[in-house]
């Protein structure tokens, strides 16, 4: 079973923004290609740093509340939140060792 849990619009702020322990929100598409070569990357991430990482994916199109508070301008991106605040913003697709360096300070 994938650590990554699947969110939308209404639970984005109990999941994210009260959260204790830094989250990782991962947006995509369905229609998005670099979305699918990154996904791999974000289960292995999650996978990783559990349980010190919480990680979340949204789907753009459905979530534009959380897509316009994240400021997500293209996808895939990535948005690191600690104590409800984005500490670190990331857009386009991204490899394993890129993605453990964007995480590793926070957790």
């Amino acid at each position: 079973m994938s650590q990554v849990r699947e969110i939308n619009d209404s639970q984005f702020k109990n999941e994210v923004l009260e959260e204790n322990k830094p989250v990782l929100a991962y947006f995509w598409a369905p229609w998005c290609g670099p979305c699918r070569l990154v996904s791999p990357s974000i289960n292995w991430l999650a996978e990783t740093y559990a349980p010190r990482l919480k990680v979340v994916k949204l789907e753009v199109d459905p979530n534009p509340e959380s897509v316009a508070f994240c400021r997500v301008e293209g996808v895939p991106a990535l948005r690191l939140f600690k104590g409800g605040q984005i500490i670190k913003s990331y857009e386009g697709a991204i490899g394993r060792d890129k993605l453990k360096e964007f995480v590793e300070g926070a957790i």
